[in-house]
Parts: C-alpha cells; structure tokens; sequence
C-alpha cells in the first residue's frame, strides 16, 4: 500500500534571523515565519489528498508553524526534533563546519552524528506511517534533520534532493507499507 507522507520544516525563527545554531534549544517564529506558514497554506490544502493525522516537532517552532497549516489535532515527538549541536545550541552560525564535517563536529562536542540523526527521524516517521489507520499525514521537522532523511532516501537519484531546505519547504513522499520505503515525489520551496 502507498501512503502520502507531506514533510515541512517550520517558518524563520528568531534564531534564524540572528544566525544562530538551532538545534534542540528553540526560539520563536518570527512574524516573517508566521507569515511564510500562512503563505503555503494554500499550497497544502490544493493538495489532491486530505491529511487525515498530524505530527510535529516538540520544539514550539514546529508546533507554531503546523497549527498556522492545519486545524488537525497533532501529537508532538521528539523523534522529529533538529540535530543536537551540543554544546554549540545558540552560537553564531559562523562556526559551521562544511557539511561533510558535521558528523565529527557536532559529535565530539556533545551532540549527534549524522546516523543518529537519521535513523532517529527515519524509525520516527516508519512508525508513524505503519499506524493502520493513517494514509496521508504531514509532520513538521527542521532543515538538517529532514535533509538526512531526504539525503538517504534519494541516494540513487541524488538530483532530486533539493540544495537549500528554506524555511516552510514541504517535501511529499509516497511512503510503501511493503518495503517500508520513502519515494521523494514533489518538493515545494518557496523561500529558497
């Protein structure tokens, strides 16, 4: 059985703004965050499937963001949560590695590897998608924690993974109950 899987990183935040690190610590939209939620709105209710259940982030910027796109009901995880930076949560962004770097970075100081992440939003979402009772869900995320995700499971057609993941991007996936494997289909991204 196919199901649909919409996948969305949450509006500019406060850190964004500022440059900072975002990674478990949060911070609150901003009202350009607020603004680009309520703008792809429309794009996901011309959707040719309904949501029938919805997911979140535990961070209050995934929250914010889902209750601006969806009156559904919504249960909050923490398998959907950004990568863990550690001790580098709210430094300034110049202190970014390059992205083949992040993996030891972030891990010997404190925060996740690369698989970690992965897996962690990978098993997240399969368990999600497996409920009987779930068909087309949409769930909101963060950039890098989604962009693993997108990375693993485009790896044999890397062209379709997108180079930026701006805020409110929504990735659409079919999801395959039987492989219990993701297929990228459809990428939104407004801001980028």
């Amino acid at each position: 059985m196919i199901k649909k899987l919409a996948l969305m990183r949450h509006g500019q935040t406060l850190f964004n703004l500022r440059s900072k690190f975002q990674g478990v610590v949060d911070s609150p939209l901003t009202p350009l965050g607020i603004q680009q939620a309520e703008t792809v709105k429309p794009f996901l209710d011309a959707l040719p499937f309904q949501f029938d259940h919805a997911y979140s982030s535990s961070s209050e910027r995934a929250c914010d963001t889902l209750e601006i796109v969806t009156d559904l009901p919504y249960t909050r995880l923490k398998g959907l949560k950004e990568w863990n930076f550690g001790i580098l949560e709210g430094e300034p962004e110049y202190m970014h590695p390059p992205f083949d770097e992040y993996d030891q970075y972030f891990s010997t100081h404190g925060g996740e590897g690369r698989m970690e992440v992965f897996n962690r939003i990978n098993s997240t979402l399969i368990s999600i998608m497996d409920k009987e009772d779930h068909t087309n869900v949409i769930a909101a995320s963060h950039g890098l924690a989604m962009r693993e995700f997108v990375l693993y499971w485009t790896k044999d057609n890397p062209q379709l993974a997108p180079e930026r993941y701006a805020n409110c991007i929504i990735l659409i996936f079919d999801y395959d109950t039987e492989t219990k494997s993701f297929a990228l289909v459809d990428v939104h991204n407004p801001f980028a």
